[in-house]
């Protein structure tokens, strides 16, 4: 799994992200260009933001022991795979917008760095280890990049 606290993988993720286009098609799911930027950009929204509100005490149990180990570990995503309700973006969004909220929320968590992850609290999961972080970030991305072709 690369890390996307390195300045080469932020690098490649910008540089990869720069090739999309409003245009650019999936090779599977439903999601535009820009609808799956800003389903990315969800997973930074929980993160810097209070945009969304956090699942209750229940909810949260339940995503730990049956969805965070899939979330956070190394093993990929399957293509059209069940998306969360609150990652699931409806309408047409700004591109040009949404891909640089996307690149500015890589190069902020990479500023950031690891020790600022290490066990820092997740939206859904409770508190993370840096390399979970990591395996969460860098496995979003690459789904979703991969999905476009980039």
């Amino acid at each position: 799994m690369k890390n996307v606290f390195k300045k080469e993988t932020v690098k490649e993720l910008c540089k990869r992200i720069d090739t999309l286009t409003p245009e650019t098609k999936p090779a599977w799911g439903k999601m535009s260009a820009d609808q799956m930027l800003a389903h990315c950009n969800v997973t930074y929204e929980m993160v810097y933001t209070t945009k969304h509100p956090k699942p209750n005490a229940f909810m949260k149990l339940i995503l730990k022991l049956l969805v965070k180990n899939k979330v956070v570990s190394e093993v990929p995503y399957k293509k059209n795979g069940k998306t969360a309700p609150q990652f699931i973006i409806d309408g047409k969004r700004d591109f040009a917008h949404e891909k640089q909220r996307l690149q500015d929320y890589i190069k902020q968590t990479a500023e950031l760095g690891e020790a600022y992850f290490e066990g820092k609290e997740s939206h859904s999961f409770g508190p993370l280890t840096s390399n979970e972080w990591n395996n969460m970030f860098y496995k979003h991305l690459n789904h979703h990049l991969t999905q476009f072709g980039v």
